[in-house]
Formats: C-alpha cells, sequence, structure tokens
C-alpha cells in the first residue's frame, strides 16, 4: 500500500555542470507519490539537464539526487526499471506495428511475452488505440503517436513517469484526451513529471511546479499559488490597433495609478489588477480608449513572463 506523502525524488543542492557551464546550479525540490509534478523555463533554463539526471541518462556533478531511496550514479538499472519515459521525439519503431512495439519494448524489462501481449492489450484499450493495433505507426497520426508512446511509457508499471513536452504539435483535441489520461494515471498513484511549453497544459495538470531561470529554481508551488504570489486576481488587455502601436509606450505613463502595474508590449498594455470592472471604469473615465479591452483572471503564463521576461531563448540545457 503506498504510504502517504511518500518522497519519490528528493534533491538537494543538486547541479550539473559542462566544462566551465554549470547547467544547474544548485537546485532542491521533491516529489511526492501519486502527484503531478512540473518543470518550467526557457530554452536554457535546466529543465531538460535535471529531468536527465532524475532518468539516470546523465550523473550530477554535485549535490544529493536521490531516486527512489537510491543513488541514480550508482543504482541507475534497478531505478530506471521503475521509470517510464515519454521523450520530446516518440522514437518509435516505423517498421513494427502499434502492438508489436509495445510487445518489443516489454522485452527490454524482462517480462514474459505471454504477460507482454496482455499488457500491451490493456495499454491500448486505455489510449484507445485498439481499433489500430495492426496497423504500422507510420499510419498513425502525431496525436496517436504520442498516445503509443505514453502506452509504451507504461509497459512495466512504472512509479514515475517522465514526460518531455508530451501535447508539442497536437491538435486540441488529442492533447485534451492526452491530458485525460494522465490524470488517469495520477488517480492510480503513478507520479508524473513533466516540463512543458504550454502554460494551461501546466495549470491543468500540475499539483505543484517549479520556474527555473539560468539554472535556478526562482518560484515553487501550485498554480493557483503561484499566480496568488507572483502577479494580481486579473489582468485588462488594451490594444490600440496598428495605427497606434507605436505609440504604446508613451501611453503607459499615462495609466500610472490605474491597476497595480503596467506592461506595455508591443501590441498591447497590460494592466494588472485585482478588480477589472473598477479598473476598466477607472479607464474611462480618464478617457483612456482603446480599440479593444479584454478583462481575464491572470494565470500561470503572466506568472511565467514576469518572473522569466519576455526575451526569446534559443539554446536549451
Amino acid at each position: 500500500m503506498p504510504i502517504q506523502n511518500e518522497v519519490l525524488v528528493r534533491a538537494v543542492d543538486l547541479r550539473k555542470s559542462y566544462g566551465e557551464h554549470e547547467a544547474v546550479r544548485g537546485v532542491d525540490f521533491e516529489i511526492l507519490r501519486g502527484e503531478a509534478f512540473g518543470f518550467l523555463g526557457a530554452n536554457g533554463a535546466g529543465k531538460s539537464t535535471t529531468m536527465r539526471m532524475i532518468g539516470c541518462v546523465s550523473q550530477p556533478t554535485g549535490g544529493t539526487l536521490e531516486v527512489f531511496d537510491r543513488d541514480p550514479r550508482t543504482e541507475g538499472a534497478s531505478i530506471r526499471a521503475r521509470l517510464g519515459v515519454v521523450p520530446q521525439d516518440n522514437t518509435l519503431d516505423g517498421m513494427l506495428t502499434v502492438f508489436e512495439n509495445l510487445v518489443v519494448y516489454a522485452g527490454y524489462f524482462g517480462i514474459r511475452k505471454k504477460a507482454a501481449r496482455e499488457k500491451a492489450a490493456e495499454l491500448l484499450d486505455f489510449v484507445q488505440l485498439t481499433p489500430r493495433s495492426k496497423d504500422q505507426v507510420s499510419e498513425l497520426s502525431g496525436g496517436m503517436q504520442r498516445r503509443l508512446a505514453i502506452a509504451r511509457s507504461l509497459i512495466n508499471d512504472p512509479d514515475l513517469v517522465i514526460l518531455d513536452e508530451p501535447t508539442t504539435g497536437l491538435d486540441p483535441q488529442a492533447r485534451h484526451l492526452v491530458w485525460e489520461r494522465l490524470f488517469q494515471l495520477k488517480q492510480r498513484g503513478v507520479s508524473i513529471l513533466l516540463t512543458t511549453h504550454y502554460m494551461d497544459e501546466a495549470e491543468q495538470l500540475c499539483d505543484r511546479l517549479v520556474v527555473m531561470d539560468e539554472g535556478r529554481i526562482i518560484a515553487a508551488g501550485s498554480p493557483r499559488e503561484l499566480i496568488d504570489t507572483h502577479v494580481t486576481k486579473e489582468v485588462v488587455e488594451l490594444r490600440f490597433g496598428a495605427a497606434h502601436t507605436t505609440e504604446l509606450a508613451e501611453l503607459a505613463p499615462a495609466l500610472a495609478g490605474v491597476g497595480a502595474q503596467i506592461e506595455p508590449l508591443p501590441d498591447k498594455i497590460l494592466v494588472y489588477t485585482d478588480d477589472a470592472d473598477d479598473t476598466s471604469a477607472a479607464l474611462e473615465a480618464r478617457g483612456v480608449q482603446p480599440t479593444s479591452t479584454l478583462a481575464r483572471r491572470a494565470t500561470l503564463e503572466d506568472v511565467f513572463l514576469r518572473l522569466t521576461g519576455r526575451a526569446l531563448v534559443e539554446d536549451e540545457a
């Protein structure tokens, strides 16, 4: 029977260097059984490097990392036996059928063929691919291939599933089906560790998450806690049309005192506030006449951009 609040992954002052470059600079976190834990960060923030260390693909160069109370430096094989991994690229075997992909992969874990075939059938039903079991992988859509990759990661009944960008490139229907299946896994007591660039995905799936920047954790908590701590309850977006785009930065000082913070962007102005209705009324009283106004609740994306900035970063670590 699973232990309540059992820690599956514990990192203390975890570090990883590549020559002179320190990609992960002393991070601390814990992942509990049955929770979905997320790493957020711009490219190069260190999240993928951290996940590779947890997956026993890359060894730490400093600090402490324990996975299932074991040291990845010396017990990598026993740790990997309890992991399910869904890489960003599906790495499915295009020469095999959907069903064969699962059965062959089961062999890597020493699962006997009869048990492997039974487990493969069960997992294909779980990801709604049973009707495509005899098809070649190349005949599947991107969403179906992603679901098959998730099914493959579960062939060994893992305690922790690691997913790197699980729904990148999928259409909304496929994304929501993947979300539903991941939620069902969590209900079964499986822990989920994921990275994603979709803030709505992190908000939907993650019980807790950390935001990384330049190899460090700069914020941690539940999605709701991060929103409450780092931004206001609501945001008013003001757009002024193409003709006024170059004047947005000049408009911002005139809005001083309206809302908690004003953020001018190239195509709009964001007004952070705890009461969108009062703020909109104050803007109207000041004679501010945008082309369009959108009042919305603050999201994890607002938190992410506030903490990490809006500059585009190309390199990943």
